[in-house]
């Protein structure tokens, strides 16, 4: 009998995404889903065991479409977090010879922005055309038969179109990750593997409309008990303006009892406290 898990991840193949997936899950069966939304719903109808999802992009920011279905749409617990360096690459067709005939660039808007200082000083002729994914550009570059067209993308989508690395590492900046949410229907963790990092939680704060001061108490609950906050952001509400919930993430310490008399003085404060996830986070180091 087959025991090998479903990984459902945003796809299209060959992304950033399936890279994560293909890191936590790489023996298990691997599904793309168009959407965010089609991959939390596959999870939750059972179709997938298991979803992979971005979450924050050190350069994009917050990817507000996950953070909103997760506090306020499906019900999955986080069971695991990676942060993924990401490296773009310049991918050509493997008739061109030579890289700097290139005169047109396919990419997804956000790889492009993050490569702009090398497309200016190497490729300052060439056209820049928006792709729906860095992975639809690379397939695009095989299909077309155009060997002046080039992708920028990373090596999974060279590999699964028969493109090559004409040039490597061409994004601006070396400090660009991209964190990925693993989500389950039960709250079991994943297992702790090499590239474990720390321990974390997550919570879902909702403070009383007409409650001076509650986000300070709240932070106070933590900050007292020398509990280490790495991120706070909110988002609104969908119930009217300056209406907000916010997303914490707290690193979790060897002892639950602090965390719990956190939930405990803050639930007393009458604000609403949830948990999204008690999780490992890994890390990949790049090379």
């Amino acid at each position: 009998m087959d025991t090998k898990k479903k990984i459902g991840f945003l796809g299209p193949e060959g992304t950033f995404t399936e890279i994560a997936a293909k890191t936590l899950f790489e023996e298990e069966d691997r599904t793309p889903f168009p959407t965010i939304r089609a991959c939390l719903e596959a999870v939750e109808n059972g179709d997938v065991d298991y979803g992979v999802v971005p979450l924050e992009n050190t350069i994009e920011g917050s990817v507000n479409m996950t953070l909103d279905l997760l506090s306020q749409q499906v019900s999955l617990p986080i069971v695991g977090e990676l942060v993924l360096p990401i490296r773009q690459h310049l991918l050509i067709h493997p008739d061109q010879q030579d890289w700097k005939k290139v005169k047109r660039v396919l990419s997804h808007p956000h790889a492009i922005a993050q490569c702009h200082v090398f497309l200016q000083q190497e490729l300052p002729e060439a056209e820049l055309s928006n792709a729906p994914s860095t992975s639809a550009a690379a397939e695009h570059v095989q299909n077309s038969g155009k060997i002046e067209e080039a992708a920028i993308g990373n090596e999974l989508a060279a590999e699964k179109y028969g493109l090559t690395i004409a040039q490597g590492d061409i994004h601006d900046t070396e400090d660009n990750d991209t964190r990925f949410l693993v989500l389950h229907k039960t709250a079991e963790a994943l297992p702790k593997t090499p590239l474990f990092r720390e321990d974390r939680v997550t919570y879902k704060i909702i403070l009383p409309s007409d409650y001076p001061g509650a986000l300070h108490q709240v932070l106070a609950a933590f900050a007292w008990r020398n509990l280490n906050l790495t991120k706070i952001e909110s988002r609104p509400m969908k119930t009217g303006l300056g209406n907000y919930f916010f997303i914490i993430d707290v690193e979790r310490p060897n002892r639950d009892v602090l965390l719990k008399g956190v939930v405990e003085e803050i639930q007393a404060l009458g604000i609403g406290i949830s948990v999204l996830g008690e999780y490992p986070c890994f890390v990949v180091t790049p090379k």
